[in-house]
Protein backbone atom coordinates (compact mmCIF):
# COMPACT_ATOMS: atom_id res chain seq x y z
CA UNK A 1 0.00 0.00 0.00
CA UNK A 2 1.44 3.54 -0.93
CA UNK A 3 1.64 5.97 1.69
CA UNK A 4 -0.83 8.11 0.16
CA UNK A 5 -3.14 5.42 0.74
CA UNK A 6 -1.64 4.50 3.94
CA UNK A 7 -2.82 7.98 5.62
CA UNK A 8 -6.19 8.23 4.07
CA UNK A 9 -7.42 4.73 5.61
CA UNK A 10 -5.40 6.07 9.14
CA UNK A 11 -7.25 9.68 8.83
CA UNK A 12 -10.64 7.41 8.52
CA UNK A 13 -9.51 5.33 11.60
CA UNK A 14 -9.22 8.37 13.59
CA UNK A 15 -12.29 10.11 12.78
CA UNK A 16 -13.84 7.23 14.12
CA UNK A 17 -11.94 7.02 17.37
CA UNK A 18 -12.61 11.23 18.32
CA UNK A 19 -16.25 10.02 17.31
CA UNK A 20 -16.11 7.30 19.75
CA UNK A 21 -14.37 9.46 22.49
CA UNK A 22 -16.88 12.40 21.62
CA UNK A 23 -19.73 9.56 21.79
CA UNK A 24 -18.49 8.62 25.40
CA UNK A 25 -19.02 12.17 26.60
CA UNK A 26 -22.02 13.44 28.60
CA UNK A 27 -23.91 16.36 27.07
CA UNK A 28 -22.50 18.61 30.18
CA UNK A 29 -18.96 17.73 29.05
CA UNK A 30 -18.85 19.65 26.04
CA UNK A 31 -18.57 22.94 28.32
CA UNK A 32 -15.20 21.63 30.04
CA UNK A 33 -12.71 23.55 29.59
CA UNK A 34 -9.50 22.21 27.47
CA UNK A 35 -6.03 22.48 28.07
CA UNK A 36 -6.25 24.82 25.30
CA UNK A 37 -6.51 28.48 26.71
CA UNK A 38 -10.01 29.65 26.45
CA UNK A 39 -11.64 26.77 24.69
CA UNK A 40 -13.55 24.07 25.39
CA UNK A 41 -14.77 20.39 24.26
CA UNK A 42 -17.22 22.26 21.90
CA UNK A 43 -14.56 24.66 20.22
CA UNK A 44 -12.20 21.69 20.00
CA UNK A 45 -15.16 20.39 17.89
CA UNK A 46 -15.80 23.10 16.12
CA UNK A 47 -11.83 24.04 15.12
CA UNK A 48 -11.69 20.59 13.42
CA UNK A 49 -15.38 20.92 11.12
CA UNK A 50 -14.00 24.39 9.91
CA UNK A 51 -10.71 23.21 8.58
CA UNK A 52 -11.69 19.69 7.78
CA UNK A 53 -14.33 21.42 5.49
CA UNK A 54 -11.81 23.58 4.19
CA UNK A 55 -9.31 20.94 3.21
CA UNK A 56 -12.32 19.25 1.58
CA UNK A 57 -12.99 22.48 -0.68
CA UNK A 58 -9.13 23.06 -1.54
CA UNK A 59 -9.44 19.22 -2.76
CA UNK A 60 -12.62 19.01 -4.61
CA UNK A 61 -13.44 22.43 -5.56
CA UNK A 62 -10.64 25.20 -5.12
CA UNK A 63 -12.94 27.93 -6.60
CA UNK A 64 -14.95 27.58 -3.19
CA UNK A 65 -11.93 27.72 -1.05
CA UNK A 66 -10.20 30.72 -2.56
CA UNK A 67 -13.68 32.21 -2.42
CA UNK A 68 -14.09 31.32 1.31
CA UNK A 69 -10.51 32.33 2.02
CA UNK A 70 -10.79 35.91 0.39
CA UNK A 71 -14.05 36.66 2.52
CA UNK A 72 -12.77 35.64 6.08
CA UNK A 73 -11.11 38.55 6.81
CA UNK A 74 -14.76 40.08 6.56
CA UNK A 75 -16.03 37.33 8.63
CA UNK A 76 -13.33 38.24 11.47
CA UNK A 77 -10.74 35.90 10.53
CA UNK A 78 -10.34 32.77 12.12
CA UNK A 79 -11.85 33.55 15.11
CA UNK A 80 -14.86 35.03 13.34
CA UNK A 81 -15.83 31.81 11.82
CA UNK A 82 -15.69 29.78 14.84
CA UNK A 83 -17.92 32.18 16.91
CA UNK A 84 -20.24 31.53 14.26
CA UNK A 85 -20.99 27.66 14.94
CA UNK A 86 -20.64 28.12 18.96
CA UNK A 87 -24.52 28.75 18.66
CA UNK A 88 -25.01 25.02 17.54
CA UNK A 89 -26.03 22.39 19.87
CA UNK A 90 -24.24 19.59 20.95
CA UNK A 91 -26.09 17.10 18.60
CA UNK A 92 -26.00 19.39 15.56
CA UNK A 93 -22.28 20.15 16.53
CA UNK A 94 -21.41 16.32 16.51
CA UNK A 95 -23.42 16.21 13.11
CA UNK A 96 -22.32 18.89 11.93
CA UNK A 97 -18.69 18.09 12.46
CA UNK A 98 -18.82 14.20 11.53
CA UNK A 99 -20.57 15.62 7.74
CA UNK A 100 -17.29 17.68 7.17
CA UNK A 101 -14.99 14.75 8.51
CA UNK A 102 -16.54 12.07 5.90
CA UNK A 103 -16.82 14.73 3.40
CA UNK A 104 -13.02 15.19 3.51
CA UNK A 105 -12.65 11.46 3.27
CA UNK A 106 -14.99 11.23 0.64
CA UNK A 107 -13.54 14.45 -1.66
CA UNK A 108 -9.99 12.33 -0.96
CA UNK A 109 -10.98 9.49 -2.13
CA UNK A 110 -11.78 10.59 -5.86
CA UNK A 111 -8.60 12.38 -6.50
CA UNK A 112 -4.85 11.93 -6.92
CA UNK A 113 -3.24 12.58 -3.54
CA UNK A 114 -0.48 13.72 -5.44
CA UNK A 115 -2.35 16.94 -6.40
CA UNK A 116 -1.22 19.94 -5.31
CA UNK A 117 -3.98 22.01 -2.97
CA UNK A 118 -4.25 25.26 -2.12
CA UNK A 119 -3.89 26.52 1.43
CA UNK A 120 -3.25 29.14 3.72
CA UNK A 121 0.37 29.05 3.15
CA UNK A 122 2.31 27.15 0.58
CA UNK A 123 0.55 24.77 -1.35
CA UNK A 124 0.74 21.06 -0.46
CA UNK A 125 0.16 17.88 -2.27
CA UNK A 126 -3.43 16.46 -0.81
CA UNK A 127 -1.08 13.60 0.63
CA UNK A 128 0.49 16.60 3.32
CA UNK A 129 -2.81 17.70 3.53
CA UNK A 130 -4.24 14.81 4.64
CA UNK A 131 -1.11 13.91 7.73
CA UNK A 132 -1.99 16.91 8.33
CA UNK A 133 -5.02 16.91 9.20
CA UNK A 134 -4.56 13.72 10.78
CA UNK A 135 -2.13 15.09 13.20
CA UNK A 136 -4.82 18.04 13.97
CA UNK A 137 -7.49 15.32 14.53
CA UNK A 138 -5.09 13.54 17.11
CA UNK A 139 -3.85 16.72 18.74
CA UNK A 140 -7.57 18.05 19.36
CA UNK A 141 -8.47 14.83 20.44
CA UNK A 142 -5.42 14.62 22.90
CA UNK A 143 -7.35 18.00 24.55
CA UNK A 144 -10.60 16.58 24.85
CA UNK A 145 -9.49 13.68 26.60
CA UNK A 146 -7.38 15.51 28.82
CA UNK A 147 -10.37 17.68 29.87
CA UNK A 148 -12.70 14.62 30.71
CA UNK A 149 -9.80 12.74 32.26
CA UNK A 150 -9.71 10.23 29.65
CA UNK A 151 -6.62 8.09 28.43
CA UNK A 152 -4.81 8.89 25.14
CA UNK A 153 -4.24 5.71 23.34
CA UNK A 154 -0.96 5.09 21.07
CA UNK A 155 -1.60 3.84 17.92
CA UNK A 156 1.01 2.96 14.66
CA UNK A 157 -1.13 6.20 13.23
CA UNK A 158 1.19 8.12 15.87
CA UNK A 159 4.00 7.34 12.87
CA UNK A 160 2.22 10.03 10.46
CA UNK A 161 1.88 12.95 13.57
CA UNK A 162 5.99 11.73 14.49
CA UNK A 163 6.97 12.10 10.74
CA UNK A 164 5.02 15.72 10.47
CA UNK A 165 6.86 16.85 13.48
CA UNK A 166 10.54 15.85 12.03
CA UNK A 167 10.17 17.26 9.04
CA UNK A 168 8.53 20.68 10.74
CA UNK A 169 11.89 21.33 12.48
CA UNK A 170 12.94 24.31 10.18
CA UNK A 171 9.56 25.92 11.17
CA UNK A 172 9.75 25.34 14.90
CA UNK A 173 13.13 27.62 14.47
CA UNK A 174 11.83 30.05 11.91
CA UNK A 175 8.28 30.66 14.06
CA UNK A 176 10.36 31.55 17.65
CA UNK A 177 12.45 33.35 14.86
CA UNK A 178 15.83 31.73 15.46
CA UNK A 179 18.50 30.28 13.02
CA UNK A 180 18.45 26.24 12.14
CA UNK A 181 21.53 24.92 13.88
CA UNK A 182 23.87 23.34 11.70
CA UNK A 183 23.94 19.38 11.72
CA UNK A 184 21.37 16.83 11.20
CA UNK A 185 19.48 15.85 14.36
CA UNK A 186 18.55 11.77 14.11
CA UNK A 187 15.22 10.34 15.82
CA UNK A 188 14.91 7.58 16.88
CA UNK A 189 11.20 6.56 18.49
CA UNK A 190 9.66 3.51 20.41
CA UNK A 191 6.35 2.67 18.30
CA UNK A 192 2.98 1.39 19.97
CA UNK A 193 3.61 -2.05 18.81
CA UNK A 194 7.85 -1.92 20.33
CA UNK A 195 8.62 -1.64 16.69
CA UNK A 196 11.48 1.28 15.93
CA UNK A 197 10.85 4.40 13.75
CA UNK A 198 13.55 6.27 12.71
CA UNK A 199 14.43 9.51 10.83
CA UNK A 200 17.73 10.76 9.46
CA UNK A 201 21.63 9.59 10.18
CA UNK A 202 22.16 6.99 12.91
CA UNK A 203 25.65 8.42 12.94
CA UNK A 204 24.54 12.17 13.69
CA UNK A 205 25.59 13.70 16.59
CA UNK A 206 22.85 15.38 17.59
CA UNK A 207 19.99 12.90 18.64
CA UNK A 208 16.21 12.31 19.86
CA UNK A 209 15.58 9.16 21.46
CA UNK A 210 12.52 8.13 23.19
CA UNK A 211 8.46 6.80 23.11
CA UNK A 212 6.65 8.01 19.43
CA UNK A 213 3.97 9.17 22.14
CA UNK A 214 5.77 11.10 23.78
CA UNK A 215 7.70 12.87 20.84
CA UNK A 216 4.13 13.39 19.49
CA UNK A 217 2.85 14.99 22.52
CA UNK A 218 6.16 17.42 22.29
CA UNK A 219 5.76 17.92 18.80
CA UNK A 220 1.51 19.05 19.07
CA UNK A 221 2.78 20.71 22.47
CA UNK A 222 0.14 18.73 24.30
CA UNK A 223 2.91 18.04 26.84
CA UNK A 224 5.77 19.90 28.54
CA UNK A 225 9.17 18.30 27.46
CA UNK A 226 9.90 17.48 30.53
CA UNK A 227 7.34 15.20 30.49
CA UNK A 228 7.57 13.52 27.21
CA UNK A 229 10.09 10.85 28.57
CA UNK A 230 12.54 11.59 25.56
CA UNK A 231 15.98 11.86 25.83
CA UNK A 232 18.43 14.53 23.41
CA UNK A 233 21.95 14.51 23.00
CA UNK A 234 23.19 17.69 21.66
CA UNK A 235 22.29 21.30 21.16
CA UNK A 236 20.10 21.01 17.76
CA UNK A 237 18.28 18.30 19.05
CA UNK A 238 17.78 20.18 22.92
CA UNK A 239 17.03 23.16 21.35
CA UNK A 240 14.33 21.53 18.51
CA UNK A 241 12.63 19.94 21.34
CA UNK A 242 12.31 23.01 23.46
CA UNK A 243 10.08 25.13 20.61
CA UNK A 244 8.77 21.87 18.79
CA UNK A 245 5.55 22.58 17.07
CA UNK A 246 4.23 20.64 14.11
CA UNK A 247 1.30 23.02 13.76
CA UNK A 248 1.02 26.07 11.18
CA UNK A 249 0.96 29.55 12.24
CA UNK A 250 3.02 31.25 16.03
CA UNK A 251 4.39 29.54 18.74
CA UNK A 252 1.59 27.91 21.16
CA UNK A 253 1.82 28.54 24.69
CA UNK A 254 2.16 24.60 25.49
CA UNK A 255 1.75 23.16 28.40
CA UNK A 256 2.93 24.07 31.94
CA UNK A 257 5.80 21.29 33.52
CA UNK A 258 3.62 18.57 36.03
CA UNK A 259 0.62 19.64 34.45
CA UNK A 260 -0.91 16.34 34.05
CA UNK A 261 -0.61 13.22 36.37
Amino acid sequence: MKSSDTVLVDLQAEIAATRSLLESLAKEQWKLTTPAPGWTVADQVIHLGLFDRRAMWSMADPDVFQADRASMAEAGGVEGIHAIERSRSVEDLFEWWHEGAQALIDAASQIDLSQRCAWYGPSMSATSMLTARLMENWAHAHDIADAATLPVTATSRLRHVAHIGVRAMPFAFAANKRALPDGEVYVELTAPDSSVWTWGDSDAASHVRGSAMGFCQAVTQRRHISDCGLSTVGEPATEWMSIAQAFAGPPGVGRAPGQFS
